[in-house]
């Protein structure tokens, strides 16, 4: 076309061949261009796919928990193709995770701007936004969000948490309100807007909202609420028929199961209370720890003499469960304490074993398994398994200190130093520790008769706490027994009634050693005020009150208080 119009313009030869050569120069141009242009395009291309596929690797890593591999991998992506929003915004979730939250907010904000269409990219924003106590810039991202996505209930309900949070309850019913607006009552609209209610005090208009619902939906969950609130106004026959309307629904609903047994045990028709917590026991669907937790509370706060009576029905109902969930250990837990009330205590004892035995790995099961040897008194049992649990767990001394208590109930007192010794070099560091092992040690050592060597226990233990009143008060008492050092003996005695001047075994052993003194009058008020604080069950603090009346003349009195030290002594109250 061009070489034509070249011709029809009588261009010469020369000039035609120049121009041609123009044209060639310039074809050239452009097809060399077009060529680097493609080759550029593909090694695009292909850089994208490595990028690409370097994310999913990366993704892999951050769902694994490999955060700081995960961050690597998401860096050098970025750096190579900045314009994969995906990368920065895995890399942002991933700073969150590593607790960086000013390099999550820059790499969120970066995702964001790449592709501000995006939904989840600045919901993850506002939930950094929120984190970071941010709470006008949260509700600014989440009042954009809803403008661009309307359709999106879970915007809504974060707002309303957040104005929760902000303890703004009336912008949280608005927003609640907005909800049902657009999306319609629900059962999680209504329990937010009861909740919401609740917290500002508002109780009636709280469970009002909960009855209108109920008149037009059909809600389990909120006829059982109703149902307890009945019970609580002492309804129960309205609580008794909110919860059958609330079965009538849904036959195996736990709370209106336990509700309606509730109700039953109340009014006390025991048939139907057992008949009712028996299918709520049988179905395996309800969590093995809300029932332990029911039955617990029954066995601990209900009157013994109801267990007793109905003790049939609750083996029935502890062997349900039981079946319900063989292998759990808070059901097995349950059935021991049940075993332990009704002063079954091997049965109790078994149950807490075999918690053990199915956790050999757990302290806690090993430890609430001597726990209860300590209950029955099974002294020798206990050292035993103390023993073994200690070689399992060398690192845990308070297994020792449980063995001590079997050991002293055997009158094994040097078995009880012993363990105290071993404690000292378990935990060399533990001060808390050290400081009881030296405080038995003392009190073992004059049990064995070597006062010298107890008072030396006792001096350990006031050089890791110079007031602590249990050592202080028997090595005071010691002393006075052995009519030695009194002035010091008073000094620490003193500071044990300072601390605790309603202590009756303090104030005994300050005023004896007054006594001792020769200062029967001053040692007078520090008994007559541990009279008051439980002095008068001791046959030790009575008999020594009575000598102090003695040297004060008061032979009448002092003959009283001889009386009923004898009578306690002889009832074993020492």
């Amino acid at each position: 076309m061009i070489f034509v119009l070249f011709l029809q313009m009588e261009y010469t030869r020369e000039r035609i061949m120049i121009h041609i050569g123009r044209i060639l120069k310039f074809t050239a141009a452009v097809i060399f261009s077009m060529t680097c242009f493609q080759y550029i395009s593909r090694a695009q291309d292909h850089a994208r796919k490595i990028a690409e596929n370097g994310l999913v690797d990366a993704v892999q890593m951050y769902e694994n928990g490999r955060m700081a591999d995960a961050d690597a991998l998401l860096e050098a992506i970025c750096k190579r193709t900045p314009e994969i929003d995906g990368a920065w915004y895995y890399r942002g979730l991933a700073r969150m995770q590593m607790n960086d939250a000013e390099g999550a907010e820059r790499y969120l904000k970066k995702a964001v701007s790449l592709d501000s269409a995006n939904y989840w990219y600045r919901y993850m924003l506002a939930g950094l936004y929120a984190m970071t106590d941010r709470t006008d810039l949260t509700i600014d991202m989440y009042r954009s969000l809803m403008k661009d996505f309307p359709k999106k209930t879970e915007l809504y309900y974060s707002m309303a948490r957040l104005y929760i949070d902000q303890k703004n309850f009336d912008e949280a019913l608005k927003t609640i309100d907005d909800i049902e607006t657009q999306f319609g009552k629900s059962d999680g609209s209504v329990m937010t807007k009861f909740n919401i209610l609740r917290q500002q005090g508002r109780h009636e208009e709280a469970f009002a909202v909960l009855d209108e619902y109920s008149k037009e939906y059909s809600s389990p969950q909120v006829l059982s609420m109703l149902g307890d609130y009945a019970m609580g106004m002492y309804n129960d026959s309205t609580a008794l028929a909110r919860y059958n309307l609330a079965l009538e629904i849904d036959s195996s609903y736990a709370p209106a199961l336990l509700g309606k047994a509730e109700v039953y045990r109340v009014v006390r028709n025991y048939p139907e209370y057992f008949q009712t917590l028996d299918k709520l026991m049988a179905d395996r669907s309800v969590p093995a720890g809300a029932k332990a937790d029911y039955l617990q509370a029954v066995i601990k706060q209900a009157d013994r003499q109801f267990i007793r009576t109905f003790r049939e029905q609750f083996d029935s109902t502890m062997a349900i469960t039981s079946a319900a969930h063989p292998d759990d250990t808070t059901i097995l837990q349950t059935e021991g304490l049940y075993y332990y009330a009704t002063e079954r205590n091997e049965k109790a004892v078994d149950c807490f074993r075999k918690v053990m035995e199915m956790n050999p790995e757990d302290i806690g099961a090993t430890a609430n398994y001597i726990q209860m040897l300590v209950y029955v008194k099974d002294w020798e049992i206990i050292v035993k398994e103390c023993g073994e649990a200690f070689s399992r767990f060398p690192d845990e001394p308070g297994f020792l200190d449980l063995a001590n208590i079997g050991e002293y109930n055997l009158k094994n007192y040097r078995g009880v130093i012993e363990n105290c010794e071993k404690i000292l070099a378990v935990a060399p560091g533990d001060s808390a520790m050290a400081l009881s092992a030296w405080s038995t040690i003392g009190d073992m050592r004059h049990e064995t008769g070597e006062t010298a060597k107890a008072f030396k226990a006792y001096e350990n233990a006031l050089k890791i706490n110079p007031d602590y009143c249990p050592v202080l008060n028997n090595y005071a008492y010691y002393l006075s027994a052995e009519g030695k050092k009194l002035k010091k003996a008073c000094a620490m005695s003193k500071k044990t009634v300072e601390a605790e001047p309603d202590n009756a075994t303090y104030l005994d052993t300050y005023g004896w050693i007054l006594y001792l003194q020769g200062k029967a009058a001053e040692a007078k008020q520090y008994f007559k005020h541990a009279m008051m604080y439980g002095g008068k069950e001791s046959s030790v603090v009575l008999s020594h009150y009575a000598d102090v009346l003695e040297a004060l003349g008061e032979d009448d009195l002092s003959k009283v208080y001889r009386q009923q030290a004898r009578k306690k002594a002889a009832e074993g109250k020492e």
